[in-house]
Formats: structure tokens, C-alpha cells, sequence
């Protein structure tokens, strides 16, 4: 098997195989609805480049991309009615000039050399220019207080830092490696030295305040100056190595991309199809979702090429926004300007079987009603009552044109639906608890009390198979009781089996699987699996997750800050599953790990890359076309997606 990157960021794409066509070079076809031609370069014709066809005829933005081939050729297929401009990117390459075309010709195109690495370097992904940064030394986390390499004390090890920095902070939000972030925008104002200009930036706009704890967490001086260090060396003049061109199957896709949100608003995530049966919703709408910066669902209808938007209510008036409103210092882009007004912060929409989506929303201030607390009724909380519920549920229906607010006990984040009879929809974001809706209950009654349940997760340390007294988190394991843990789930998966996955953020991080058992919460029992550590507690190799997903054979696949895609095959462990020895590392052998292709950052010994992928998908029915179970990384530093072949 190997790891794969496809090319750039794909809104929607179709595999083309121009490159295994028996015609000569000359004579590429072309239909009425099609443009195609030849690239040629300074030595002959330019493998592996992008071209790129781009209108505003439409009514949306509208770009389709291809690569070309070992001679140089390109066909861009089924082209709407437009007049675009057509361009050649590539690395070693800067962008030839735009020429006009209209589908149904041949336009032969002339690839322009960089002139310089610094040049050709410009075009490259994030990642590369991350790689650069020096990342402190594993020795400097051991230096006594008050030596001026030290760390922050409550950061342990390189490990640590580089989890923070990727899947915990920085990379969790927004690129290092940008242009926008490897240098200093100029509408910063004038600083005396990068440190102090770096300090500044991390303060800018509604973010400022999330930028500025996390460096804090740090250790702000060492981590200011680490930053300050790599932009003054990208400044003077470093570039990182070039990547490589796209090659094989990664040469035979059509990319095609739309407009349909709004400047000032930033996708989060988008869903077009029920994950169970990938052939619901064909060739229909795109939901998007816009979590802290506006209070709309973005609609993309690509074969008409057009966007629309689904306004979002809450149900509380009361309900504040997500981002606040205020910022510790003025944006670089937009001033002091609140851009982010989101109340419903909708973090993550799924389709459910009739095409309906359901979205992870908030729609009510966070204390809880009484059915969620100490003394309620409610089976859930009469096992786990909570206070409070920071995100809730909503669905809308795309056929009525209704939305529905769902009040939860629970704080939700992500959410997939199981393959039962009840159609359950499980979600993450609850802290201690995992938080789930029979929506078919929830359809036939209207009952969203009824509907809900959560559990606390618990481990089964007695061994006895069914969910008995327990020991808190913060207490010693008693071999005659169960044990709660308290980490949460960030991502949810639901397997064909019936069992639920999800991820634990932090270092060296876990999966838990929830088996929900006959009557949950009374019968759920939880297994959890960190990432291995050796003898003296350091990651074995990869080490904390994001994003994940589950393949229908029950194998998990996740995305590790080391810059790793992971799997974990529950099959192969050797020991218990359960009993008091199953309490997190007693199954190093269900791990594989796959280093992403991306250079390492510098400074760093161990095994990895710089890449941080932000969550793994699973293709579990082959919909891409390059096979059943394949798992998909979003890659924030390489700018595209990564497949397992």
C-alpha cells in the first residue's frame, strides 16, 4: 500500500483518463463542450502541471482543473456555456498568461519557467514552508526554570508542543505557511523586532483572544521567538524543497470548484449525501456549514451552478454569539470590524435518508432545562445529569423549507447517523458524555426529550461484561468496580456493528469504542486505545488524533498531528479487551502507522512529517472510484486530499 496525494483542494471530482488514451499527441479530441490542447515548456512538452479554466459568466465563480500528461496534453470535459481564461500552473512553473477561450477548442498553452527558487516557491503548499520552522530542541523541555530556552512547565516534550501547534491549536484553525502567515502583513503597523511584531499579530481580530492563549500555553516567549525566527529566515530569503509533481492516478482528475459563500464568512464543512447510501441526494445540493461567522446555510446547486442560502434561527432570542464581540486588537484585513455574528455556530450537517440536514447547532443559551439535571426523570440524567449544553441539534428539510430546533442535554460538535432501525444520530463535542437522537422516535413524536439519551463513558475494568458501580477519573483503578474516563469525544463514527468510535484529542491521545449495548445509557460500556508509548511515556511513533472515521470492516482511520495517517484494527490485539490491565495501552499491535509526504519541520528527530491533517474520511463504498475502505485525509498543509492505496 501506499499514500497517495490528489492533487489540490477538491470541490467536487471525477477521475479522466486522458493520460492512458492511445492518441497521439497531436490529435487530442475535442468535443463541443470541452477545451484541449498541448502545454509545452522551454525543453519539450510540461508533464504533471495544472491547467485551469475560470469564469464569472455564471452565477457562481465556476473553475475546473486538469493535469497534464507524460506528453504534455490536457482535456478539460463538459464545460457549461462560458467564455474562460485558461492558465498553466505547475511547480518550477509561475502561471503562464491567461488566454480567452470558449468550450469546443483547442487552445495549446506555453508553461513559463520560475526565474528564481524563491519564485517557483511562491506556488507551493503551506506545508512547505512550515517545514521550515525550527521547532525547540527535545532537550529544551528538560532546561530548569528560568534558563531562556525553557518552555512553558506545563509542556512536557517536543511531542506536546507539535500536538498543540497542530491538531490542538494553531493548524486546528488556519495554515502556518500562508503567505498570509510566513509574513508580516504590512497593515500591522511598523514593529521593532519580529517578536514584538509577531506578538501583535497574534492579538488581531476575533480570534485574538483563542491565538493568544494558545501561545501562552506555549510558553509565550520561546514560542514567539521560534515564530519570529522562521518568517526572518523566510524574509532573508530560505525556501523549502520543492514538491513533487502529481503523478499515475493523481493525473487523471477533474477538479471543479465553486463560489457560494460570502467574503466575510468562512466554510467549515459541507455534506452532499447520506453517508449510509451515497446514493441519496445525486447531483443535488451542497450544504455547507459556517460555524462562528454567519448565520446562514451556505446551498451549492452545481449542475446549475448556482448558490443560495438557508437562513438560521435559534429558538432562545437570548442566545448570544459564538465569537463574542469584541477582539484584543483591530484585524490586518477588516479593522475592528465584527465580522463573525453567528449565533448558531453549525459546526458539522449530515443527510439523513431523506435527503434532510441535520446540523450540529446551537438554538438556546447554554443552562440546561430541569429534564437534564439532578432529581429529572429522564433515564440519561438520572445516571449523568448535566448543567449545561454549549451546542445543540437542528434539521432542516430541504422539501418544506422547515427548520426544527432540538434542545439537548448534551453539547454536540460532530455527528453521523448509525445503520439501526432507529435511524440514531450520534454525536460528539460532550465532554464527559456521548450524546445520541432516535430521530425516528424524534420524527413520529415530536419529543426531544424522549428522544435523547447520553452516557457517561465507562470502562469495563471488573471484567463482568455489564455496567456496574464506578471509580471517577481521577481515582485509582478498583478491580471489583467499572471506570469512567473523562476524555470526550472530538470526532463520531458509527460502525456496521452496532459499536460507536471516536477520537481523543491531546498527547499521546485514544480512540474509545462505545458499545451502546441493549438499553443504553444503562448497558453502554466503553473501551478506550491511546497511541503507544515506550517505557519512559514518549510516543512510540505517531501520537494525538483528530479526525476520524471507520471502515466497514470496524478498522479506524485517523489523521495524528505527528503527520501520520493511523489505522487501528481492534482484531489484532493480543490481550482483554476489557478487565483491569484494558485501561489504554494494552494494544500497541492494533496500530499502523503511514507518514504523510511532506518534508519533516526542523528540529525533529522522530518519525512523521510536517503535514497536519485535520480529520480522515472513509470512502466506505468505492464512490471516489479507486476502491471500497479507502481512507481519505484532509490535508491542511499540502492543500488537498491524501488516499490509502
Amino acid at each position: 500500500m501506499r499514500v497517495t496525494p490528489l492533487g489540490m483542494t477538491l470541490a467536487l471530482g471525477a477521475a479522466l483518463c486522458l493520460a492512458a488514451s492511445p492518441l497521439a499527441a497531436q490529435a487530442v479530441r475535442v468535443d463541443a463542450d470541452d477545451i484541449a490542447g498541448i502545454v509545452t515548456g522551454p525543453t519539450g512538452p510540461e508533464a504533471g502541471v495544472w491547467v485551469i479554466a475560470e469564469t464569472h459568466d455564471l452565477p457562481t465563480k465556476f473553475v475546473r482543473i486538469v493535469v497534464t500528461d507524460d506528453q504534455g496534453r490536457y482535456l478539460i470535459p463538459d464545460l457549461p456555456k462560458a467564455t474562460y481564461s485558461v492558465w498553466v500552473r505547475g511547480y518550477g512553473l509561475v502561471d503562464s498568461p491567461q488566454l480567452s477561450a470558449k468550450p469546443g477548442t483547442t487552445v495549446n498553452l506555453t508553461a513559463v519557467t520560475a526565474p528564481t527558487p524563491r519564485a517557483a516557491a511562491e506556488y507551493y503548499p503551506a506545508g512547505y514552508w512550515f517545514s521550515l520552522m525550527h521547532v525547540p530542541a527535545e532537550s529544551q523541555f528538560a532546561a530548569p526554570a528560568g534558563d531562556p530556552n525553557a518552555m512553558s512547565p506545563n509542556v512536557k516534550s517536543q511531542a506536546e508542543w507539535l500536538q498543540i501547534v497542530k491538531s490542538g491549536g494553531c493548524w486546528a484553525c488556519h495554515q502556518l505557511g500562508s503567505k498570509g502567515t510566513r509574513e508580516i502583513p504590512a497593515a500591522l503597523g511598523h514593529f521593532g523586532s519580529s517578536v514584538a511584531a509577531w506578538d501583535r499579530r497574534i492579538q488581531s481580530g476575533q480570534a485574538g483572544g483563542a491565538m493568544l492563549a494558545t501561545v501562552n500555553q506555549l510558553g509565550r516567549n520561546r514560542a514567539l521567538a521560534m515564530l519570529a525566527d522562521w518568517t526572518d529566515r523566510i524574509a532573508a530569503g530560505d525556501v523549502p524543497p520543492a514538491p513533487p509533481r502529481p503523478q499515475g492516478m493523481e493525473r487523471n482528475l477533474v477538479i471543479s470548484e465553486w463560489d457560494w459563500a460570502d467574503p466575510k464568512a468562512y466554510l467549515h464543512d459541507e455534506v452532499s449525501t447520506d453517508r449510509r447510501n451515497p446514493t441519496v441526494n445525486a447531483n443535488g445540493k451542497i450544504y455547507g456549514a459556517l460555524e462562528l461567522s454567519a448565520d446562514y446555510l451556505p446551498v451549492l446547486d452545481p449542475p446549475r451552478y448556482a448558490a443560495t442560502r438557508v437562513p438560521l434561527t435559534v429558538r432562545d432570542p437570548g442566545t448570544q454569539p459564538a465569537a463574542g464581540t469584541g477582539m484584543p486588537q483591530p484585524s490586518a484585513y477588516w479593522g475592528g470590524e465584527i465580522i463573525w455574528t453567528s449565533k448558531n455556530n453549525v459546526h458539522n450537517p449530515m443527510l439523513d435518508e431523506r435527503g434532510r440536514v441535520w446540523l450540529t447547532s446551537t438554538v438556546r443559551p447554554p443552562d440546561n432545562p430541569d429534564i437534564c439535571k439532578a432529581g429529572s426523570s429522564h433515564p440519561s440524567a438520572q445516571l449523568f445529569p448535566l448543567a449545561r449544553a454549549g451546542r445543540h441539534l437542528a434539521v432542516y428539510d430541504p422539501k418544506t423549507g422547515k427548520l426544527t430546533h432540538i434542545g439537548t442535554c448534551f453539547s454536540t460538535h460532530h455527528l453521523m447517523f448509525a445503520e439501526d432501525a432507529n435511524r440514531t444520530l450520534w454525536t460528539s463535542g460532550g465532554g464527559p458524555v456521548v450524546g445520541w437522537l432516535n430521530t425516528r422516535l424524534f420524527d413520529r413524536t415530536g419529543d426531544e426529550a424522549k428522544a435523547q439519551g447520553w452516557t457517561a463513558l465507562i470502562l469495563d475494568v471488573n471484567g463482568n461484561g455489564t455496567r456496574d458501580a464506578y471509580v471517577e477519573p481521577d481515582q485509582p483503578i478498583d478491580p471489583t468496580k467499572d471506570k469512567r474516563i473523562a476524555g470526550g469525544l472530538y470526532a463520531v463514527a458509527p460502525a456496521p456493528d452496532g459499536s460507536v468510535w471516536g477520537s481523543v484529542l491531546g498527547l499521546p491521545g485514544a480512540l474509545v469504542r462505545l458499545d451502546p449495548g441493549s438499553n443504553p445509557p444503562e448497558t453502554a460500556l466503553a473501551e478506550l486505545y491511546e497511541l503507544p508509548l515506550d517505557k519512559s511515556e514518549r510516543p512510540v511513533e505517531g501520537f494525538s488524533p483528530r479526525g476520524g472515521d471507520v471502515d466497514r470492516n470496524g478498522v479506524y482511520w485517523t489523521a495524528l498531528a505527528s503527520g501520520h495517517l493511523a489505522s487501528f484494527d481492534r482484531r489484532k490485539c493480543k490481550g482483554p479487551l476489557n478487565g483491569p490491565t484494558a485501561t489504554g495501552q494494552h494494544c500497541p499491535e492494533g496500530w499502523t502507522f503511514y507518514a504523510e509526504p511532506l518534508p519533516q519541520l526542523q528540529g525533529v528527530a522522530t518519525p512523521g512529517s510536517a503535514e497536519a491533517s485535520y480529520y480522515t474520511w472513509v470512502d466506505q463504498f468505492g464512490v471516489l472510484g479507486l476502491g471500497a475502505n479507502l481512507p481519505i485525509n484532509t490535508r491542511n498543509g499540502s492543500e488537498g486530499l491524501l488516499v490509502l492505496k
